[in-house]
């Protein structure tokens, strides 16, 4: 049933995508900092765990959060502070990049393989109605742009892989606990079945594009 790779496999997403690639029968290699050590903040720690351990049929890159060291997402561009910014940026944009600059080794060149990156619908600069949320947002963008850069390249090399960036959708995870309100939130188990199914369905021709949980494109 393939071999099947999660980074960030301790979180609420990454967790349950585990398991249920498990329960597909899918030989998961399952990664995370709290367990086994990996930073993706950090470029020798990707280097060390990610170095010769392909190639998988799928890859996920589940990592991330909303709010890091206690410093909140921005209600307005003027409660910007640098290193808050900067902790965004090594998370949700310079991690997901360490783990691409790995994708060469990551996934085999002979056959169909998806490597996808969770960003989040609030870092499509088109879709940006509601303002605020500012280093996020940021950080999301700059993923979605390192992951449409790195298919084109991975395409020359590796014609069957898919690199595509994806939106789970408003989970319920201790990630978005305070966050929530009265928004609807789905189940991580709900939010892996459906990013599951959306791997499922794309071909080499969606590479270097953005999906959310239901298929669907998300402006840039």
């Amino acid at each position: 049933m393939g071999r099947t790779l999660i980074l960030g496999a301790s979180g609420g997403i990454g967790g349950a995508l585990a398991r249920a690639c498990a329960a597909r029968g899918e030989d998961v290699t399952a990664l995370s900092r709290t367990r086994d050590g990996f930073d993706i903040t950090d470029e020798d720690s990707v280097a060390r765990h990610l170095g010769g351990i392909g190639p998988f049929d799928r890859v996920v890159v589940a990592t991330g959060a909303l709010e890091i060291g206690g410093a909140e997402p921005e209600k307005t561009v003027k409660a910007i502070r640098a290193q808050a910014m900067a902790d965004q940026f090594a998370l949700n944009a310079i991690g997901p990049a360490l783990v691409l600059s790995h994708a060469n080794g990551l996934l085999p060149r002979d056959r169909r393989a998806v490597l996808a990156v969770l960003t989040a619908r609030v870092g499509s600069i088109g879709d940006n109605r509601l303002g605020g949320w500012i280093s996020y947002r940021a950080a999301k963008a700059a993923a979605n742009q390192v992951v449409r850069t790195a298919a084109i390249e991975l395409a020359r090399s590796h014609r069957h892989a898919i690199c595509v960036a994806l939106h789970p959708g408003t989970v319920a995870t201790q990630f978005t606990a305070k966050y929530l309100g009265r928004h609807p939130a789905v189940p991580p188990e709900d939010a892996a079945a459906n990013l599951l199914s959306v791997m499922d369905g794309l071909a080499p021709e969606d590479t270097g594009h953005f999906f959310d949980w239901a298929g669907q494109p998300v402006p840039w």
